[in-house]
């Protein structure tokens, strides 16, 4: 089926979900903000170097965003994307490494957790992204997806999705395409509700596994 033929559900342009992301985007910064704090500390005390990492996505419609994120990675990441090529685990035209190389030692906590996706919460509130939607690609992979995949793109991209809950590096990236798909088309205010429930859980266990380990 040809993505152009396919309507996103009329519930990602409703007030509904304007309003759950708003309302909970907001509430969750004031009150996660301690957090916030400790995480940029211990980030620029133990990483050396800044705090935070933007890159390009592709978000609603094809347009271009700056995604914001705590960094996991050393400085030069992407520029070591290259030499690590052969380690990529993704089936599709995307990079993925589970313990990718590149991470450091508070990055890898970070991004086991899931918690370095936190300040794309900022991404919300300037009405780039959605708290539930698509994770957006950054633009060189984006650009690889055939035409019934950027059917993704006609909704606003989210900070976790069905993929991330359902496994996300675990599925194949036909699996991962079929769940964007299936949310575009079916998504309602139950379905952001239940997903921001189950990723607020699968981050809390997250945690308290790697400290459980330690």
């Amino acid at each position: 089926m040809d993505y152009i033929k396919i309507k996103a559900n009329p519930y990602h342009n409703s007030i509904q979900k304007t309003f759950l992301d708003y309302l909970l985007s907001l509430w969750a910064i004031i009150f996660l903000s301690p957090l916030f704090l400790v995480i940029s500390f211990l980030s620029k005390t133990i990483n050396k170097g800044p705090v935070f990492y933007m890159q390009e996505r592709i978000g609603k419609n094809g347009r271009k965003f700056k995604i914001i994120k705590f960094r996991t990675m050393l400085v030069d990441a992407e520029k070591l994307q290259s030499k690590y090529k052969k380690l990529n685990e993704a089936n599709g035209p995307v990079f993925k490494i589970r313990n990718d190389p590149r991470l450091t030692k508070f990055g890898k906590f970070l991004y086991n957790t899931g918690l370095d996706e936190l300040p794309q919460l900022i991404n919300v509130l300037k009405g780039e992204m959605s708290l539930v939607g698509p994770r957006p690609l950054p633009t060189y992979e984006a650009k690889k997806l055939t035409r019934s995949q950027k059917i993704r793109e006609l909704v606003k991209p989210g900070i976790t999705s069905s993929w991330v809950i359902k496994g996300s590096h675990n599925l194949s990236f036909k699996e991962w395409m079929r769940l964007d798909k299936e949310y575009v088309i079916k998504a309602t205010l139950l379905t952001d509700i239940s997903i921001i429930l189950k990723t607020s859980i699968q981050i809390i266990k997250s945690i308290l596994s790697i400290i459980n380990h330690k």
